[in-house]
């Protein structure tokens, strides 16, 4: 049976007789789901026919008597299949394939049975048609590693994006953030009709993109970037494909939504797209002053990520900035603190002008302006150091992106192929911060930009069946220009020889040049094992450059020698790597051997060095399929790292408006160790599923910080220390309640963190940091008028070193969606946030709603959506550290009432 998935990540938490009351359940629940799962008789074994195994094999229980559908299933690639009953009497289970005979066994279910094994062989049937026409009305087929999920079978009438009907698709869970994910793993892409846009910025497209045209989800299992290495490479990746109906394809077509509301509050979007057999173009606008966020994280289509993928050389390379005055991360709703007026623009299109080249294109504009408005109160008790800061602070940033992205694909022949993917960025932004810090008048604005040229090209030469040889090249130049000024001076202690100045500021810059070539030899053996062997050498040159001054006015009183640096660290790593998969049966064995020698130089202003370390890096791990419902995942590695520029800078550096960070001012090599365990019970498309995974890793050196605090200003300076430990464990349990359509999922975690700094030479403090995590949800899956979502979520945290804090937060949601009848629906969202260390405000309810009638079928709708209806106008949170805690407050976005229009064309 299917699972109706979810599809956002919530917390929450109680106090008092509730917290008991909802162990309790957790507990019921839990037995309960155990028992129905030990009451059900399962029915599995293998299919074949005289020469082999049979995959994709229809396999339907059917009441003997009524013949009505009591489970089905398929077969999987190895010919195994797996089905649950829940009642007991005379059945017939019935085997169906194309080419072959159907074959009917009658089978006896009793009370006392757990399970029974029938092993079939089928006889081919060989038939002579003039015209063979298949009507398929089923919801869900699979096809070797491919899952297609029928949409029109699990709408419930209210989807409006992309995103709103993938969570609706079993297996398929979403996050608040919009990340998608199939099971516990996030997803590579999202195509349209075979073709891919965005990469791994592919929330612009479940964000924006209208559901109606989606005849189809594909999920595409083992899945390779590479076509080539397809069957070659070792792959568990995951991608979407939503395959679009007949009507929508080689045609222009689209929608425009309109939102007007109170209080200046408004919404356009806009999607225009046309997706033909050799071209597709998307075009796509969002223009909103309600919190939306209709990018996602935008990094992810600037610098995508793919962690020791093929022809991945530079995924890893990233430049960081030394200031930031923007929003900190919440726990909670964004959108609901994010006061902004956004614009955006994008650009894509995908050109066949041959049936060798592919070229894409994608032109990505943003322009956003975002306050925020925080006040906090923070207690300060460490090592010598007892004050209470108190801050209201009011945040004001500008943004202006524009990026572009040239992608051609040469198909040389069938088996070589030429890729080229050309990246431009550059990003403008002011910040401007007006804080009151301690009663003083606070100004701060900051001018940085971002300016990046990414090139990267590969070659693919599939030499055998099984065998395959990548060659990749690439070439990063990026720079991240910054101008601060503070009109305040706070820190009189430092700088006692300047007591007249009034302000401050920084000049600074950071520059970065990557080069890059990687040889990758992919050799699949007849047995399945694999051998992969690459050689390759990377170069990056980093320049750092600071320039701090003291200020009267507009006057240069003093450049502190301690606190300019002038940095150019220069890292060559030449390389090889190798890797061995052995499979035994249903056990692989992977070992992993890497060797680095590295040339380092090191230019910390009139200083020069330069080190020539040589590092092994070993790994080995091991994956087991018990059987097909049992499997189990683990590995460890020992791993030498090199230093970054932001650990190597000499001199002290401003960070922000009361703090100052300095790096080693030397090489360093840190070594780390880890292991990883995965236990899967099931698979994400049964009815029942859980996984738990476990990380543990030992840092056995870091850097940590030795700080000097004082009520004005914080400066820390990087130093190396040995031995910090990890620990995290989680668990995610799933199952499927057939006779409430509803599916109810269960997360455990715990997470602890064990490190060591210095503080107001006091001495080596050890500190540790407990999380845990408890929580279910559960959603329905109904047909009718009515679905729900409704979960809860408790986290507590607990900090212990020279000082103890301990706090526990809930989150809990309530989601109601009403389908009147094809022309009318409501959706409802109310939620309640409790945070347990406050004195007085505990709790925050919230209220949304968004109504939508058909006045005209596919063509004119108009909605009413509201936001924030109980007005609640700010809340509180409570957060420690290892140096004492902090209580702020954040202004949210007023209640609002958008009137919305819908024109399809």
């Amino acid at each position: 049976m299917l699972r109706h998935m979810k599809e956002k990540d919530l917390n929450l938490n109680m106090n008092g007789n509730n917290r008991k009351e909802i162990h309790v359940f957790s507990l019921v629940v839990f037995f309960t789901v155990q028992n129905l799962c030990f009451a059900q008789i399962n029915i599995s074994g293998h299919i074949s026919d005289h020469n082999d195994h049979l995959y994709s094999v229809n396999i339907i229980l059917k009441d003997s008597i009524s013949k009505s559908i009591v489970a089905y299933t398929y077969s999987d690639d190895n010919g195994n299949y797996q089905l649950k009953a829940d009642r007991y009497g005379q059945f017939n289970l019935v085997f169906t394939s194309l080419g072959h005979e159907t074959k009917i066994i009658p089978v006896m279910l009793k009370p006392k049975q757990s399970k029974i094994e029938i092993d079939v062989v089928l006889i081919e049937r060989t038939t002579n048609l003039k015209e063979v026409i298949i009507n398929a009305n089923v919801p869900m087929s699979i096809k070797k590693d491919t899952i297609t999920f029928k949409t029109k079978f699990y709408r419930q009438g209210s989807e409006q994006t992309i995103e709103d009907l993938l969570k609706k698709i079993p297996g398929v869970q979403i996050d608040s953030e919009g990340t998608i994910k199939i099971g516990n793993q996030e997803i590579e892409k999202l195509m349209v009709d075979g073709d891919d846009l965005f990469e791994k910025g592919y929330k612009i497209l479940s964000k924006n993109m209208p559901a109606y045209p989606i005849e189809a989800v594909e999920i595409l299992k083992n899945y390779s970037n590479n076509r080539f290495l397809k069957g070659v490479e070792e792959s568990n990746k995951v991608a979407l494909n939503l395959k679009l109906d007949e009507k929508s394809k080689r045609i222009w077509f689209g929608n425009l939504q309109l939102g007007v509301g109170n209080d200046s509050f408004y919404e356009l979007k806009g999607n225009l797209m046309n997706f033909g057999k050799k071209n597709k173009y998307y075009f796509l606008t969002n223009l909103n002053s309600t919190g939306y966020d209709a990018t996602g994280d935008i990094e992810s289509l600037i610098r995508p990520y793919r962690s020791n993928a093929p022809a991945s050389l530079g995924d890893d390379q990233t430049l960081s900035s030394l200031l930031n005055l923007s929003p900190n991360q919440l726990n909670f709703k964004e959108s609901r603190t994010n006061f902004n007026n956004a614009e955006l623009l994008s650009l894509n299109a995908i050109f066949n002008p041959t049936e060798k080249l592919k070229i894409k294109t994608l032109g990505f504009f943003n322009w956003d302006e975002n306050d925020f408005f925080r006040n906090s109160i923070d207690n300060v008790k460490v090592s010598g150091a007892n004050f209470t800061n108190t801050e209201d602070f009011k945040l004001r940033n500008k943004k202006r992106i524009a990026f572009g992205k040239l992608d051609l694909t040469y198909n040389i022949s069938k088996t070589k192929m030429l890729e080229a993917t050309t990246k431009f960025n550059r990003g403008n932004f002011d910040d401007n911060s007006n804080l009151i810090f301690n009663g003083s008048s606070t100004l701060e604005n900051l001018e940085h930009q971002n300016k990046l040229f990414d090139q990267k090209i590969s070659y693919t030469n599939k030499f055998k069946a099984k065998k395959a040889f990548l060659i990749t090249g690439r070439f990063i130049d990026e720079s991240a220009p910054q101008q601060y000024e503070l009109n305040q001076f706070f820190y009189q202690e430092l700088f006692p020889e300047n007591l007249d100045a009034n302000k401050v500021a920084q000049v600074s810059n950071i520059q970065m040049q990557f080069a890059g070539i990687n040889a990758h030899l992919l050799d699949r053996k007849e047995n399945g094992n694999l051998l992969e062997l690459q050689v390759g050498n990377t170069y990056r040159k980093d320049r750092l450059l600071t320039r701090f001054s003291l200020l009267e006015d507009g006057t240069v009183l003093n450049q502190p020698e301690r606190y300019q640096n002038q940095t150019n660290y220069q890292v060559n790593d030449l390389y090889f790597k190798s890797k061995y998969r052995l499979e035994v049966k249903n056990i692989g064995l992977t070992a992993k051997l890497d060797l680095h020698q590295f040339f380092n130089q090191l230019q910390n202003n009139e200083s020069t060095a330069s080190q020539n370390p040589f590092f092994i890096n070993p790994s080995i791990g091991l994956d087991w399929t018990i059987n097909n419902k049992n499997k189990i995942i683990s590995s460890y590695a020992y791993n030498t790292t090199n230093a970054k520029i932001l650990d190597v800078y000499s001199d002290f550096v401003l960070t922000g408006f009361r703090s100052f960070s300095k790096g080693t001012g030397g090489f360093n090599q840190l070594d780390a160790s880890s292991l990883i365990f995965n236990y899967q019970l099931g698979n994400w498309s049964d009815r029942f599923f859980a996984n738990t995974f476990l990380i543990y890793s030992k840092n056995h050196d870091f850097f940590s910080t030795n700080t000097q605090i004082a009520q004005n200003y914080i400066q820390s300076e990087k130093i190396l220390i040995k031995d910090r430990e990890f620990i995290s464990i989680n668990s995610k349990l799933d199952y499927y309640f057939k006779f409430l359509s509803s599916n109810l999922k269960l997360d455990l975690g715990y997470t602890q963190s064990d490190f060591k700094n210095l503080v107001n030479n006091s001495g080596l403090r050890e500190i540790t940091s407990n999380n845990y995590k408890y929580g279910l949800e559960l959603r329905s899956g109904f047909k009718g008028l009515f679905n729900y979502h409704v979960g809860t979520k408790w986290t507590t945290t607990k900090i212990q070193t020279t000082i103890h804090n301990k706090f526990t937060d809930n989150i809990s949601f309530l989601d109601l969606s009403f389908v009147f009848n094809k022309r009318l629906d409501i959706k409802l969202q109310t939620e309640r946030y409790y945070f347990g260390n406050l004195q007085t405000d505990k709790s925050y309810y919230f209220l949304d709603f968004d109504a939508r009638c058909k006045l005209i079928e596919n063509k004119v709708t108009i909605g009413l959506s509201g936001k924030n209806l109980f007005n609640t106008a700010r809340f509180k949170t409570f957060s420690i550290s290892d140096i004492g805690s902090s209580t702020t407050e954040y202004r949210l976005l007023p209640r609002f009432v958008l009137l919305k229009l819908e024109y399809r064309f």
